[in-house]
């Protein structure tokens, strides 16, 4: 059974508005979507989770996080929509801007230092180029023009998790999962 985190909504809206707090202006969406994969992918390597707990594809330019992708399109999630849109909203075009500031208290420390770190990475670069870098991480394949499933556990190989750091994961990934159900019945 392969590994699967929740989706944290709050913590996606929080890294997304940080990321385009830090660009200081409307965002295009490729650039987001690429720079919040790769903050997750540090994430799992740094912390053993990642920050928004999407589920990752490859697409033609490189990973995405689904989830985010779908809102960013407008495209209902669950009954993730409404919160996502009360911050982040399409602009002209492929940009997306800030509505407003959901604050930060879903994220830990680590995390906000991840995402400012990719930005001072990827935030000044062109997202056709970050999107090209992309092309490189080994858990993305080409996808001609579809796309396809990127296992958490492959991320977590390729950032030189072993056997057994991967094994414990996928426990914590399961009780959390347990407790998620648990707690909302």
């Amino acid at each position: 059974m392969s590994i699967q985190f929740r989706f944290h909504l709050e913590k996606a809206v929080e890294a997304a508005a940080i990321l385009m707090k830090l660009h200081g202006k409307p965002i295009k969406y490729l650039g987001l979507l690429k720079m919040l994969y790769i903050a997750d992918r540090i994430a799992l390597e740094r912390i053993e989770q990642p920050i928004t707990g999407d589920h990752y594809v490859s697409m033609d330019y490189g990973p995405v996080l689904s989830g985010v992708y779908d809102l960013i399109k407008g495209k209902p999630v669950d009954d993730a929509l409404p919160l996502w849109s009360e911050y982040i909203s399409p602009g002209d075009k492929n940009f997306v801007y800030l509505v407003k500031d959901p604050g930060n208290d879903e994220l830990c420390e680590e995390e906000e230092e991840i995402l400012q770190e990719v930005y001072q990475t990827f935030g000044h670069l062109d997202p056709f180029h970050v999107a090209e870098w992309t092309h490189d991480l080994p858990e993305w394949k080409d996808p001609h023009g579809s796309a396809i499933p990127i296992l958490v556990e492959d991320i977590l190989k390729n950032v030189g998790k072993s056997e057994e750091e991967i094994e414990e994961i996928r426990q914590i990934a399961l009780r959390e999962a347990y407790l998620d159900e648990v707690l909302s019945v």
